[in-house]
């Protein structure tokens, strides 16, 4: 070739270059985003240039929103105006470029995933670093059955010989507990479950189970229908549609992609369908150590109707047509009689779901010989006041009122006594109220000891 030719293709190249730095300067990224959102329906359109938002904590811009115009406020207890982007989300908040403002996100997507919770959600002053354990939330969680799977793994290895007793001795992760005195049937510490087990043996074979997405740590390996969600604090309270697609306005996410949740939004009123994400899709085949679908879901049966009404589809997709429910389990959301130490752990260690579930049937509804234990609610900064105000349900639960008290002194705000005989609970996420019946002076012909479900199945189940 000749040198005249080698002149001209490096001025070409240079020349292509230069014109798409040009481009690139004329035409940034977030112009082409602001551009979209304007032209989504309903939108007050926003000007095409740099936006900055400057939160009070930090007092220092972020430029997040020049490329994220619209995205929602992520919850009314974390407003964006005080807290901004950074402080949860980390990345380069100065950064107009997506690779650099992305390159230190915590988490990715998630700064909720518990490989990065305690840098995030557990910053001081936050979830984290408080003398009352009860506002450590991430610690509480790291320790939490659903973030150890400890039971799970006891239960299998036990079932298969692995194990001689059916005393928890694995965690996901390694966890420990320093309390002085632990509650009874606590553990004080959790081994790593290991890593490279012997080939052939149940702890290779549960490796797989580990890593599909049945615990906190993980999103599932192969999500679908039904059962996307995210990890961490994220799983429970970002709440996905069924489908996984996106329905708010940051047109940064694509709305034909599964996987995001429903809007950039967190809540503590976590409807029933996003516990069921991960709970009540299907059954675990021990023998083949596989998990069987439900047969009349997807994504082995077609979806249901778009036009079946809610309470139909509520019947059909939550419960599996095997089970037995009494009403309360029909008409109410789990946070209902979950409650948050039960979900997110107490802060300590416990190695089975029975050892660390308190609230039974008698909570509420007592025996035949006693009421449900109530606690006058006093300050109007008690929590059971700031679980009520932050669930916007205010208005249900005011200083001076009796709410049930569970065994181990959890306040259950939702339900209050309203007259002697007489209590009302409202649903944590739709606000309804309901009438909550006591056993006593009624005919139950329970003994008020036994509180497991098919006792209680006996003469409350539902015909459905």
């Amino acid at each position: 070739m000749s040198k005249p030719f080698w002149l001209f293709i490096a001025s070409l190249v240079l020349l292509i270059a230069l014109s798409a730095a040009v481009w690139r300067e004329t035409h940034p990224a977030w112009r082409e985003w602001q551009a979209r959102y304007n032209a989504q329906p309903n939108v007050t359109p926003v000007p095409l240039e740099i936006h900055a938002l400057v939160p009070t904590q930090t007092g220092k811009p972020e430029l997040c929103v020049t490329c994220h115009v619209g995205i929602e406020e992520i919850s009314a207890a974390h407003p964006a105006e005080t807290f901004g982007c950074v402080v949860c989300h980390g990345g380069d908040p100065r950064a107009l470029d997506k690779d650099r403002a992305h390159a230190t996100l915590r988490g990715g997507r998630n700064p909720s995933a518990l490989a990065v919770a305690a840098s995030s959600c557990g910053q001081a002053n936050c979830h984290g670093g408080y003398a009352d354990a009860e506002q450590n939330h991430v610690d509480r969680v790291l320790k939490s059955l659903q973030a150890t799977y400890a039971g799970g793994i006891a239960h299998v290895r036990y079932a298969f010989g692995a194990q001689k007793s059916p005393r928890a001795q694995f965690g996901v992760r390694a966890v420990s507990d320093a309390s002085m005195v632990l509650p009874p049937k606590a553990l004080r510490s959790l081994a790593p479950f290991p890593t490279n087990p012997v080939t052939g043996t149940i702890d290779a074979k549960m490796l797989s189970c580990l890593n599909g997405g049945c615990h906190l740590w993980t999103t599932p390996n192969k999500p679908s229908m039904y059962s996307y969600r995210s990890s961490g604090c994220a799983a429970c309270h970002y709440v996905y549609a069924d489908d996984g697609l996106y329905r708010g306005k940051d047109v940064t996410i694509a709305r034909n992609e599964p996987g995001h949740g429903v809007a950039h939004r967190l809540t503590t009123a976590i409807p029933f369908a996003q516990c069921n994400h991960c709970h009540n899709r299907g059954n675990y085949d021990l023998r083949a150590m596989t998990f069987e679908w439900r047969d009349d879901l997807p994504p082995v049966a077609r979806p249901l109707s778009a036009q079946m009404p809610p309470e139909g589809r509520r019947l059909i997709e939550y419960y599996q047509p095997i089970g037995e429910f009494t009403n309360c389990e029909l008409e109410l959301d789990c946070v209902d009689c979950h409650t948050a130490q039960e979900a997110m752990g107490d802060g300590h260690i416990y190695g089975a779901k029975q050892d660390a579930q308190y609230v039974q049937c008698q909570t509420c509804h007592g025996t035949p010989t006693t009421k449900p234990k109530t606690t006058t609610i006093r300050e109007p900064n008690e929590l059971a006041l700031r679980r009520a105000r932050l669930s916007g349900h205010a208005e249900f639960l005011k200083v001076g009122d009796r709410v049930i008290e569970t065994e181990r002194g959890e306040l259950l705000w939702s339900v209050k006594q309203i007259a002697p005989n007489q209590f009302a609970q409202i649903g944590k996420v739709t606000g309804k109220i309901y009438n909550v019946p006591l056993v006593m002076g009624s005919k139950c012909t329970q003994d008020g000891k036994t509180q497991t479900s098919d006792y209680c199945h006996q003469c409350h189940s539902v015909v459905r």
